[in-house]
């Protein structure tokens, strides 16, 4: 038998994926578009006033992609260097703010698709799905390599490093061997062009793109922490607005050509608070200071949203609606049979709904079953997560997917509830089937079932052999009242390029309509 690689309930830490707690944009969309908070959202509270009271502080100290951009940056143009020039805000910055509108609008109707951009999301995903799967497979080939080896200097091996290294990084930080993704070298492509993005504007992402940019921008439009000039001390030599992170300042003119432009307004929705431009100040004429925006206070510029830019980006998120619900399986009308979701996921326009597509899920499955859809689920849910059993199962008695769920896309069951959900219905194909199509026993799908009166049996029939005569097989069935789609028969099928046996979403107990097989006590 195929023994759990995890313990059951409980074995999930609480504090996996705390920080999407702490998220206010997963906040307010899956509110707009579930019309429900989940558990502990409210800690993004925190966040919130944090920015009202301090700015976009979140962005410049906190956030980790926030971090790892600025890195790039600094590293892209120390191989590529150019000219050092002036950060001053631009109108182009606007556009993430455009974006969050449209995002918003669709979230309102129901398409949360404005979290497959946060940060955080992008982040984690990114790491769950393409990151990590890349240093597993270096540091297993390398540690192998060594093991092999067994290099040393006299009685001192290089194992005695190796082995308890790999032990924790397996125990701790990979979950299932050999983990690899579908779909993960397409998300790393898109994560790679963000990163690289920062040489030809420093936080490029951040300036430009970023919606949880932009909705704390918005938080952000009158901060107690302001910046201020003593403008007798300003010379405009432009040296405050080289190292801005959030090109944040506007330029006043100056009548000296070779001087840079001296900063004038200074947009508190922009600036990250890293303090940057007091500290390249060789005068001292720029610092930040506590206000409660009262009178004296230093002036803070508005980022001058147009109304009929906002009007076009609501008509932009609209008609992107309209893109995302023209097939037919958007609107119901069919399922397709290799969305076969995780156990416990709400019903499809609900799950979509919540669903970040952080990659949670996957990271913890313990058999590695969990991957990121492509087309399976259209484009509304690129990136949520389905079972692929060829390349792991749902292990029978392991809740961790919804344990980990930030936004209870995933209902969290306990394993009483979780062995009555069918999340699909496997059927043999009878032209590759061992006992079926070469009439030789083979029962490793049975012998896998993990359903314990089991939802696989078999049949002794007579087949005729090659000599004319007959001999008696085992032909395997399954018994659709106990199957619940686990994906178990499916991954040990012999067969490894097609299996056998196949598991479909059929049945599926989140929806009523796509279950064609009735149990025998129905009334229909």
């Amino acid at each position: 038998m195929l023994a759990a690689r995890r313990p059951v309930e409980g074995d999930v830490s609480p504090l996996v994926g705390v920080f999407f707690l702490f998220d206010p944009l997963i906040l307010i969309a899956t509110w707009l578009a579930s019309h429900a908070l989940y558990a502990g959202a409210l800690w993004a509270l925190i966040t919130i006033l944090l920015t009202v009271i301090a700015g976009r502080v979140f962005c410049g100290w906190i956030c980790p992609l926030g971090t790892l951009h600025a890195a790039a940056g600094r590293v892209l143009r120390w191989f590529w260097p150019e000219r050092v020039t002036s950060q001053a805000w631009s109108r182009w910055q606007l556009a993430k703010y455009l974006l969050l509108i449209g995002f918003l609008v669709m979230a309102v109707f129901g398409t949360h698709w404005v979290c497959v951009f946060d940060p955080l999301v992008l982040l984690y995903r990114t790491t769950a799905t393409a990151l990590l799967p890349a240093g597993q497979w270096a540091v297993e080939t390398g540690t192998t390599a060594v093991f092999r080896s067994d290099p040393g200097l006299g009685p001192i091996r290089l194992t005695a490093a190796t082995e308890p290294a790999y032990a924790f990084l397996r125990d701790r930080v990979f979950v299932a061997p050999k983990q690899a993704f579908l779909g993960g070298g397409l998300i790393f492509a898109l994560f790679a062009i963000t990163l690289v993005a920062n040489r030809f504007r420093p936080r490029f992402w951040c300036r430009y793109l970023c919606p949880l940019g932009a909705l704390l921008g918005l938080f952000a439009w009158r901060p107690w922490l302001r910046r201020s000039i003593r403008q007798e001390d300003c010379n405009a030599c432009g040296l405050c607005l080289v190292p801005c992170h959030g090109a944040a300042a506007t330029v006043g003119p100056t009548s000296d050509a070779s001087r840079r432009g001296k900063p004038q307004g200074w947009l508190a929705s922009e600036c990250f608070g890293c303090m940057s431009c007091s500290e390249a100040c060789r005068r001292d004429a720029v610092g930040f200071g506590w206000t409660f925006a009262g009178r004296g206070a230093p002036a803070v510029e508005s980022i001058d949203l147009s109304k009929r830019a906002v009007l076009g980006s609501a008509v932009g998120g609209l008609a992107a609606l309209g893109l995302f619900h023209i097939s037919p399986q958007s609107r119901g009308r069919t399922y397709h049979p290799q969305l076969i979701r995780p156990p416990g996921a709400r019903p499809e326009p609900e799950f979509l709904a919540r669903c970040t597509a952080c990659g949670l899920c996957m990271k913890v499955c313990p058999t590695g079953g969990l991957h990121p859809t492509l087309f399976e689920a259209g484009l509304e849910g690129l990136w949520t997560p389905h079972l692929v059993p060829r390349i792991g199962y749902c292990d029978y008695n392991c809740t961790a997917c919804g344990q980990v769920c930030p936004t209870e896309a995933i209902v969290r069951l306990d394993l009483e509830q979780k062995h009555k959900v069918r999340i699909g219905l496997a059927a043999f194909d009878t032209t590759r089937c061992i006992p079926y199509a070469y009439g030789r026993d083979c029962m490793v799908c049975e012998e896998h079932c993990p359903i314990p009166d089991k939802a696989i049996y078999a049949v002794e029939v007579e087949v005729p052999d090659r000599s004319g005569g007959k001999k008696t097989i085992k032909q395997p069935h399954v018994d659709p009242d106990k199957c619940v789609g686990c994906g178990v028969c499916e991954h040990v099928c012999p067969y490894k390029d097609r299996p056998a046996i196949r598991v479909a979403s059929a049945n599926e107990s989140r929806h009523a309509e796509n279950q064609p097989i009735l149990p025998d006590d129905s009334p229909y």
